[in-house]
């Protein structure tokens, strides 16, 4: 019989506080705060911070001298699926994207200047960050392919570009962005590096927060679309060297889709709930529940397999790269990218059809992850990029 040590035992018991925290605190108010407008509901998220921070549970993924846990990124996983299943839950915890792959960003590489002056209030929470790359004039799924520039003027960095989806930027103190550096570059893997741009910056711009599917998006859960015209920042605002931006970029993209994968599958399971209850609750005719139909049972059935499916692959990747580095689980990445992507839409979808008319509404939080999280098939590389890749690096085993 295998024994179970203390250090297990304590952590099934960390996993419970996160449990019961998520259910109590969040999950009778999630969706009255993501019908309300981001600023009006801050007070009362800080207010949850602050709890967090009392019980011990704040940043699990920071280690222990910067305020967290220290948790693994496999231990981190599991937490990170509870959380997930409030749309809330890792911003009350401090772990939300795009803040916790800046702050994976600024721990590995970051100087001791840039870690005092933006990682460390990151960290405790006091501030928010966003990530500026994707532009608008060119493809996101071709990373290579930018126009925002950063020419070096003496001590300073000057940047010009037009930058969109920057997820959180509205309300953020920060921003990384990617920028070309060394056009002339023998490769085009090492034109672009990563600068930091505080928000206050003359020159830097917020245009907009792109409406999502009707959505405005304020706060943490905005995407703007900004513009850098001469903006000028310290030149020790470069993150690492000149042209490492792709390397860095691939640093913090792999844990990355962890993160989101994990996140994902938390979402999978409040909505599998929502969909059991309706399909007990709800009567066609007296007596007769829609969980008597085949086609409902089918779907309960073929959801539960799916989604306990992508959590086995997503912890055997995270595992992987916790022992051997995220270039070793490169297959691994892309086919838990696309493959928890699509049983999120499909367990969302199965769901909303259970629903019936309600499902629509925004009487349910529904409604808002099937607007909110369709871009799961795009961020962070498209599905079909992921797949073409994968199958690429397949292919070349059965080359002559």
């Amino acid at each position: 019989m295998t024994q179970i040590t203390s250090t297990e035992e304590n952590f099934t018991q960390l996993l419970q506080k996160y449990q019961k925290f998520v259910e109590e605190k969040l999950f009778p108010r999630d969706l009255e705060l993501v019908t309300t407008p981001f600023f009006q509901s801050v007070p009362f998220l800080n207010e949850l911070r602050s709890e967090a921070k009392s019980l011990g549970l704040f940043a699990p993924h920071l280690s222990k001298e910067e305020g967290g846990l220290g948790l693994d990124l496999v231990k981190f996983a599991q937490v990170s699926e509870i959380l997930g299943q409030s749309p809330l839950g890792h911003y009350i915890f401090n772990c939300n994207a795009p803040d916790i792959g800046n702050m994976e960003l600024l721990h590995l590489f970051g100087s001791k200047e840039q870690k005092e002056q933006f990682l460390y209030p990151l960290q405790r929470g006091e501030i928010r960050s966003c990530f500026a790359m994707t532009e608008p004039g060119h493809a996101g799924s071709n990373p290579i392919h930018m126009s925002t520039l950063a020419v070096r003027d003496g001590d300073e960095y000057v940047i010009n570009g037009h930058k969109w989806f920057t997820t959180a930027a509205d309300g953020a103190a920060f921003t990384i962005v990617m920028a070309v550096t060394n056009p002339n570059a023998d490769s085009p893997y090492q034109k672009a590096s990563m600068i930091i741009v505080p928000l206050d910056t003359a020159g830097y711009s917020n245009l907009r927060n792109i409406p999502i599917m009707g959505e405005p998006g304020e706060g943490y859960l905005s995407h703007s679309e900004v513009k850098f015209e001469n903006c000028r920042v310290p030149a020790s605002y470069l993150i690492g060297q000149e042209g490492q931006g792709f390397v860095l970029a691939q640093e913090r993209l792999g844990p990355g889709r962890i993160h989101h994968c994990m996140r994902w599958i938390g979402i999978c399971e409040r909505v599998f709930d929502m969909m059991c209850t309706r399909a007990m609750s709800r009567e066609l005719n007296p007596g007769k529940p829609l969980a008597e139909k085949q086609t409902i049972q089918h779907w309960i059935a073929e959801s539960r397999a799916s989604i306990k499916a992508s959590r086995l692959m997503v912890m055997d990747t995270a595992q992987n790269m916790q022992l051997k580095g995220a270039k070793a689980v490169k297959e691994d990445i892309s086919t838990i990218k696309f493959f928890v992507a699509d049983v999120l839409m499909q367990v969302i979808d199965r769901a909303i059809q259970v629903h019936g008319a309600l499902g629509i509404t925004d009487d349910t939080l529904l409604s808002f992850w099937y607007r909110h999280e369709r871009g799961a098939r795009i961020y962070d590389g498209p599905d079909e990029v992921h797949k073409s890749s994968l199958a690429r690096s397949i292919l070349k085993k059965y080359s002559s």
